[in-house]
């Protein structure tokens, strides 16, 4: 069995100290390692504990519904727009200053206003 000693100086560890890089090849030979450990005052000496897990495939137990389908299709369509829109130099002075003139009260990311408004777009359109 494996010790884990940390520093005197660390009080607290807790979260992944290694990742699963999900986009390699080799993913599935991969180990996560989770580190937890508390200095807390209890009658448990167990306050460090080590975990290793390896890539847990999840595989979805009902089929997509046509209810999904259109809203990744909605959220898709939407995203290529602001993106579209975001780099258009016509009218990105026009929608910075609509933007500002709402931003007291309304969104707060020029992003945010922009998805707003394209989202309005689309379901006029297609909805």
């Amino acid at each position: 069995m494996a010790k884990v000693e940390w520093a005197d100086a660390i009080k607290t560890v807790s979260g992944a100290l290694t990742k699963i890089n999900k986009k390699s090849a080799h993913a599935a030979d991969q180990k996560m390692i989770l580190g937890t450990h508390r200095v807390a005052p209890s009658t448990n000496p167990k306050c460090s504990n080590l975990y290793i897990r390896g890539l847990s495939a999840v595989t979805r137990s009902t089929p997509v519904t046509s209810d999904e389908t259109l809203a990744r299709q909605r959220f898709g369509a939407i995203c290529r727009a602001v993106n579209v829109r975001r780099k258009n130099l016509s009218t990105i002075a026009a929608d910075t200053a609509a933007f500002n003139a709402q931003k007291e009260d309304g969104y707060k990311t020029l992003y945010q206003y922009l998805w707003h408004e394209c989202a309005a777009a689309y379901d006029a359109t297609n909805g």
